[in-house]
């Protein structure tokens, strides 16, 4: 098939078959975010969605796992989400779960009586993007939540049987509150128990709104080790028995993944290991200009 935009989906998607439902972001005003800012936003019509449903069938396809691309594909309108259930069901009868991107907002939209309907349905994992556990990073970096939003509707979509799964990004809260973001976001953490927390620490693209903030002195980046201490105190702050965690720190060539607290040690040790190799070295920045 032809996928217009970029492919992105949650590392643990990657054996899921990705079908496709919407073109780009329907929110798309996040300040770090670049993947859909060249994008005019675009629910697929049903029948082309059938199509791609139709074309993978034929082919012998009948995947476990689907995740619906792009953006935040929760955020359609419910009657439209349990149609394209009812297709996948229809043409894949192996399916055990379909998981998609979401918001906080999109689950705010959605009565409880809807997201029951929805787990009825097959709907298993909803990836939020958290990003920090501070309510003034999130109005800065223009997230659709507050902190207290952000607790009732995952504690609603929980009660429906969803599984919450979160997105954060180190260093989000920029030069020096790097300590104070991972104690805020553990704490976040601790009380809504995330099955899975992926950490993609923060880089700067010159395409992102951020980066003009950056450029007009209105943020200062940490660098990529105060992002990795600010990992590192996340991780030993963190109490969800079971959780997986995934962080990555691309500038820095690592990658830390681990279930807590089985791994707790092993990935503290991992990080302070690769500490000790930067001390010494000029500071590194995550800013592609």
């Amino acid at each position: 098939m032809e996928y217009e935009g970029q492919i992105c989906r949650p590392p643990m998607e990657k054996s899921s078959f990705m079908l496709p439902v919407a073109v780009g972001c329907s929110y798309n005003r996040c300040t770090f975010c670049t993947l859909f800012k060249h994008l005019s936003y675009r629910q697929l019509p049903l029948e082309q969605v059938e199509a791609e449903i139709k074309r993978v069938h034929q082919a012998g396809g009948n995947p476990k796992q689907i995740f619906l691309g792009d953006g935040n594909a929760f955020g359609l309108e419910t009657s439209h989400l349990l149609s394209i259930l009812s297709l996948i069901h229809r043409y894949f009868p192996g399916c055990e779960m379909v998981n998609m991107d979401a918001t906080v907002t999109n689950i705010h939209n959605k009565s409880d009586e809807e997201l029951k309907l929805l787990y009825r349905e097959g709907v298993r994992r909803l990836y939020l993007g958290i990003e920090s556990g501070l309510d003034d990073v999130l109005a800065s970096t223009k997230k659709d939540h507050t902190l207290e939003q952000a607790y009732r509707e995952i504690e609603r979509m929980q009660n429906a049987g969803l599984i919450f799964n979160a997105h954060i990004m180190t260093g989000i809260a920029g030069k020096g509150r790097s300590i104070e973001n991972a104690e805020k976001t553990a704490e976040f953490f601790n009380r809504t128990h995330p099955e899975r927390i992926t950490n993609f620490s923060l880089f700067l693209h010159k395409r992102a709104p951020l980066y003009k903030d950056f450029e007009a002195g209105l943020f200062t980046p940490a660098s990529e080790v105060d992002n990795l201490i600010e990992d590192r105190h996340l991780i030993e702050l963190l109490d969800v028995p079971g959780l997986i965690y995934d962080g990555f720190h691309d500038f820095l060539e690592l990658r830390i993944r681990g279930t807590l607290p089985d791994d707790k040690e092993k990935m503290l040790t991992r990080i302070d290991q690769k500490l000790k190799e930067e001390e010494g070295q000029p500071e590194k920045f995550a800013i592609v200009s």
